[in-house]
């Protein structure tokens, strides 16, 4: 199988801040993560100022105001702040990665060179967004919240009618809520949507700690996306849904060893590290009493113990009623040659 894509969702998780910015980038690239992900937009571009925060929002933040512009405004990257993280993500040898919302915002990253695009949950719906991505983009990841198959069909027929091919869309199953209950998740869908579009599938997380997207990878994410954050209890809106940093250790951890314990050909037949075991743990025919020569055995005669070097216990049909051609022992290992022809 091929190396599952891990991006690590910092998002928002700054909080405006460069240096927890940067402290994020540190505890991503400390984790073995492939992408460290961030997100670029223009609050006035995303929200009418009448637009309410979403009530995940507003508990996670808990303020007197209840308007997402205000929020927003305050979590914006600046040019200055982009440029920055890009260069900081090179120093750590974590690739940088960021989320836009709006067509300008595309064309932005597309400047700074990014060719791997990854589109939010609310956008699989903004037909001027996706047209765009399909203009720019190398490699698509396209997640999937609060959306049903039709429409996610619908978003990857609008790219296929602009020239983007589906073997360069990977899609994310997703629930938009933070964080999602764990009977909401609903991981089946993930296989769902790979089998109803042939399409190459992953999942993004919004669930409380590492086990769904541990289990999304043995059932064949090919990308998982986690949000992550230096500290749960810090303000704002995507906090509380978040791994801490030795939890994103661990679910890195995780995944490798999924990915490794996935790797082999599919064949049941015994590892190389396991062979040899195969004669101190299987069993052969001993003798279970003392006999004379000449002696037909009966099943009274015979018991299986480990080692397994002698005859197998599968051929103890055989074994009964053979006659001995020598005195046995009691514990003895039964050998053919024991064994008149």
């Amino acid at each position: 199988m091929r190396k599952v894509l891990i991006i690590a969702e910092a998002g928002v998780n700054h909080n405006g801040d460069m240096e927890k910015a940067r402290q994020l980038i540190d505890v991503a690239a400390d984790s073995g993560a492939d992408y460290v992900k961030f997100q670029s937009f223009k609050a006035s571009k995303l929200v009418s100022k009448k637009a309410k925060r979403a009530e995940y929002q507003q508990n996670n933040i808990g303020d007197e105001k209840d308007d997402q512009l205000s929020m927003l405004e305050a979590l914006e990257l600046s040019d200055e702040d982009h440029l920055m993280l890009v260069d900081y993500c090179k120093s750590k040898s974590i690739e940088f990665l960021s989320t836009a919302f709006d067509e300008d915002g595309l064309t932005y990253l597309y400047k700074l060179g990014l060719r791997l695009f990854k589109s939010p949950s609310g956008e699989i719906t903004n037909y001027p967004y996706l047209r765009k991505m399909s203009q720019l983009a190398d490699q698509l990841i396209l997640s999937t919240g609060m959306a049903d198959l039709e429409e996610i069909g619908d978003a990857l027929e609008l790219l296929s009618s602009y020239g983007f091919k589906k073997e360069k869309i990977t899609v994310l199953h997703c629930n938009t809520d933070y964080p999602t209950a764990m009977n909401d998740v609903n991981l089946r869908a993930m296989n769902s949507i790979g089998e109803h579009f042939g399409v190459s599938i992953g999942y993004s997380d919004h669930t409380l700690g590492i086990e769904v997207p541990i289990a999304a990878v043995a059932m064949g994410a090919t990308v998982i996306e986690k949000h992550f954050t230096l500290d749960r209890d810090l303000p704002g809106p995507d906090h509380r849904a978040s791994l801490e940093p030795d939890e994103l250790v661990a679910m890195v951890r995780g995944i490798r060893n999924i990915e490794s314990a996935l790797s082999g050909s599919g064949l049941k037949e015994p590892s190389e590290s396991e062979k040899k075991n195969k004669l101190v743990a299987r069993r052969s025919i001993h003798m279970a009493v003392d006999v004379p020569v000449g002696t037909v055995l009966s099943e009274e005669h015979l018991i299986t113990l480990r080692p397994g070097n002698g005859i197998s216990p599968m051929k103890w049909p055989e074994i009964v009623g053979r006659k001995t051609c020598g005195n046995l022992i009691q514990g003895d290992i039964l050998q053919l040659d024991d064994l008149v022809d």
